[in-house]
């Protein structure tokens, strides 16, 4: 176990008044007290991500009295978001999702100073980013940035909680690879490698419980605390892992990965987690249509079959006319290639364009070298070609 660890932050100089008020409810526990309350109050947490995680994690921040929260988020607030991410309300949609949890946050507590980094990050910017926080806290939905979350922690010896979603299920871990108690672990340590691509599917394509986020994002929180006012025993070393379905939380012990290298910089994370395949790239270079030339091949009456390779409850959601559904898996594995035509010319869709550019590259090494995909997907159609479709 790695046991308690000391406080992370120095404590502020005082509360006033207000702030006693306030935080009494804290003031009152004698493992937090004044004191704790105070590291609270000086610490300095950076949020990756104002989406499902990123969401309950802000909020229970503020409302614990994180003085100083960092937001890093480029995106905007989709109506698909208010399902899970809490932060954001019906007036939010199409507003930037960093400056709607600022005034979210502004809301819970004014006394809570809010950085926004409006912007990707990337390996040009994490470090110089990450450099004026004590703290991070991860909830981003793809490996690529795990990965490069990571590393920059890492290079400048920042613990981090990470948490990630799916489904109905849950997993939260801290990494610290200076960590003062000589029991240091990272990212890599849990997933020295990413998966293979196309083989974990994300939140956007499997889905996710809303509430999951609040049980999640709320142990991050938890640990958050724990970390910056040195009490209790961190899960550094322990990944937790929390089912819904079973109602069930259990831990998995995590040890130094033996054959770990030294991080010595930053990478190109996308090509580290080959978000798609190599030959899918290949295939998808000079076989991608857009889906207003989908619309062109219709209106023309051009003879083709378009297969949507997406999965079944995603298609009772939403499916182009015309388009019949064949999964991807089943594309891949071969199971369904005796059930395309070989007398017209086939066009793959899914719903934004991997799953499809992935189905292509198999179609192709079977022979069928003049399929093509629809770049965008059922999304793309829905913008580009018909919007009173329905998106997920």
């Amino acid at each position: 176990m790695a046991g308690s660890l000391p406080p992370l932050v120095e404590p502020a100089e005082e509360l006033t008044k207000d702030e006693v008020a306030r935080y009494s409810r804290h003031l009152i526990i004698p493992d937090v007290g004044v004191d704790g309350q105070k590291r609270l109050k000086n610490a300095k947490v950076l949020v990756v991500g104002a989406g499902g995680l990123g969401s309950p994690a802000l909020l229970y921040l503020a409302a614990a009295g994180v003085g100083t929260l960092g937001v890093v988020d480029f995106d905007v607030v989709d109506e698909s978001n208010l399902q899970r991410q809490v932060i954001h309300g019906q007036s939010d949609v199409g507003k930037p999702k960093a400056l709607s949890a600022k005034e979210s946050v502004a809301e819970v507590n004014s006394f809570v100073t809010v950085n926004l980094h409006q912007e990707q990050l990337t390996s040009d910017n994490a470090l110089d980013i990450f450099r004026d926080y004590d703290l991070i806290l991860d909830g981003t939905d793809n490996f690529a940035t795990r990965y490069l979350v990571n590393d920059a922690a890492v290079l400048l010896g920042k613990p981090y909680v990470w948490g990630s979603i799916f489904r109905f299920e849950g997993q939260v871990s801290v990494f610290w690879e200076d960590a003062p108690n000589g029991q240091g672990l990272n990212y890599r340590d849990l997933y020295p490698e990413p998966p293979p691509p196309g083989m974990v599917p994300s939140c956007a394509e499997g889905g996710v419980l809303g509430v999951l986020c609040a049980s999640i994002g709320s142990v991050m929180v938890t640990e958050a605390i724990k970390l910056i006012t040195g009490i209790g025993e961190p899960l550094l070393g322990r990944l937790m892992v929390y089912d819904a379905l079973e109602m069930s939380y259990r831990t998995i012990r995590i040890r130094k990965d033996p054959e770990s290298k030294p991080i010595e910089g930053l990478i190109d994370y996308e090509a580290f987690c080959g978000v798609v395949s190599d030959d899918a790239q290949q295939a998808a270079a000079s076989h991608t249509i857009t889906p207003r030339e989908l619309k062109d091949k219709f209106d023309r009456g051009d003879d083709f079959a378009l297969i949507d390779v997406r999965e079944p409850h995603e298609w009772e959601i939403v499916n182009i006319p015309g388009a019949v559904l064949i999964p991807k898996d089943r594309i891949l594995s071969g199971e369904a290639l005796a059930e395309l035509p070989q007398d017209k010319p086939i066009v793959l869709h899914c719903k934004s364009g991997g799953r499809s550019a992935e189905a292509l590259a198999a179609l192709h090494k079977a022979g069928l070298r003049d399929a093509v995909h629809v770049g965008g997907g059922v999304l793309g159609w829905a913008r580009d070609v018909d919007p009173s479709l329905p998106t997920y």
